[in-house]
């Protein structure tokens, strides 16, 4: 009589479906393709548990496996991003040159004491940039407080978290042309 016992059978994982290194820890080491909330950034290499890499990671295509090949890759991209970052620095740093050479005079109506009958903020200034062709956002021009008074003010010009630029600019009242 033939035997009853059936021979056990290994699972087959579907086809095409490669095995998952395991890290140290037992957990999977992968290479993050895109950002992923509170887990990292693009090019990390992150190592998460194998369910959620199988689950979730791989098949959503966030993340590829951290092999020494996609590894090196990343490593000749973030230099060549560093090289970008550091020529475009240097440039920042000439055009910072350039803007604290500059000095902006602002035309505001004010009474015999000097006081402005108005303000003078980060927009007028920048108005005034931009008619010496020097093109800078409002958000970069870092005040004290607007100007109420005419004078003679340092503005700084934040052009990237280690360069800045101060500018010179005046606030001079209102010529007014005898009709």
């Amino acid at each position: 009589m033939p035997s009853t016992k059936m021979k056990k059978q290994k699972r087959m994982r579907p086809s095409g479906a490669a095995r998952v290194p395991r890290a140290n820890n037992g957990g999977v080491e992968l290479l993050l393709i895109q950002s992923v909330s509170n887990l990292g950034k693009q090019g990390d290499v992150v190592t998460v548990k194998r369910g959620y890499a199988n689950n979730y990671l791989l098949p959503q295509g966030m993340a590829t496996i951290a092999s020494e090949h996609h590894k090196r890759m990343v490593d000749k991209h973030r230099a060549k991003l560093a090289e970008i970052e550091k020529a475009r620095l240097k440039d920042l740093a000439e055009f910072a040159k350039h803007v604290a050479n500059q000095r902006v005079t602002i035309e505001a109506n004010a009474n015999e004491e000097g006081q402005l009958y108005g303000s003078v903020g980060a927009a007028e200034i920048v108005s005034a940039l931009k008619e010496k062709d020097i093109t800078v956002d409002v958000s970069q021009i870092k005040l004290e407080g607007v100007f109420k008074e005419l004078g003679l003010y340092t503005v700084k010009v934040l052009l990237h978290t280690d360069i800045e630029a101060d500018l010179k600019v005046w606030v001079v009242p209102t010529v007014e042309e005898d009709a």
